[in-house]
């Protein structure tokens, strides 16, 4: 993305990159290069790895990322996210998530600590999904979580998924979001979706707001506050996710 002259840049409050190592030293270089170009600016951009050595300290040392203000956490993902996300939406109101491609479901993990919190007593689990989703390429593992694809060909993982596919040339005429409405459209035993959409930003880097995550906490305790259910949850950009059925019974 090139710079324009008069160009509102894109503005956050917190940004949370989930990984120091290739994909994540991949993104905050481009991060960079959006803070340098006036397209992006940022209370803070945060590194959350376990490993005090990984890339991104490295070439943070090495003045890489001068221009962007970077730190990193040394964590687990797990206690971070739960540290972050539990200050609620309003808090998070500017703050967002840079998923790494490679990374566990995270935040379907995140909404299973905090309802097995709230409710002890209540089995909370992942259900298979009742019906193979609609995409031409799908997965079921072993752990009753579902993977998706709407490309049957290996993605550039720098893709952002423009109106146009760069494999096809033609229109990118799908998206996960809608595809994951008319899922729980067709199948009533489901509440949703809870959508966690990785929507491509700037230079290259997607992200999901962290506002959505946290609220989709409170959706769940609605939810199960009236008894058993099962919510379709789905960490998704527009080609690709991660679904689950999160079953509080």
């Amino acid at each position: 993305m090139s710079r324009t002259v008069g160009r509102v840049p894109l503005c956050f409050g917190r940004i949370v990159i989930i990984g120091g190592g290739c994909y994540g030293s991949w993104y905050a270089q481009q991060l960079t290069r959006a803070a340098r170009a006036g397209a992006l600016q940022a209370s803070e951009v945060i590194v959350v790895d376990r490993d005090p050595v990984c890339r991104v300290v490295g070439m943070k040392d090495a003045g890489h990322f001068d221009g962007l203000p970077l730190r990193v956490a040394l964590s687990e993902w797990d206690p971070y996210l739960a540290d972050w996300l539990g200050q609620g939406p309003l808090a998070l109101a500017n703050d967002a998530m840079v998923p790494s491609p490679l990374m566990p479901q995270l935040c379907l993990d995140w909404l299973m600590a905090r309802a097995r919190a709230r409710w002890p007593d209540r089995s909370v689990r992942v259900a298979p999904l009742a019906q193979v989703p609609p995409t031409p390429w799908e997965r079921a593992s072993p752990d009753g979580r579902h993977y998706v694809s709407y490309a049957t060909w290996m993605c550039p993982v720098n893709c952002i998924e423009p109106e146009r596919c760069p494999h096809t040339r033609g229109v990118r005429d799908w998206s996960m979001p809608p595809m994951m409405h008319q899922f729980v459209h067709d199948n009533p035993d489901l509440l949703g979706p809870v959508i966690f959409h990785c929507v491509h930003r700037t230079y290259g880097v997607g992200m999901i707001d962290a506002a959505a995550i946290a609220d989709a906490d409170r959706q769940l305790a609605a939810w199960g506050a009236s008894g058993p259910c099962a919510v379709l949850v789905g960490t998704v950009s527009h080609c690709h996710g991660a679904l689950g059925v999160l079953a509080v019974d």
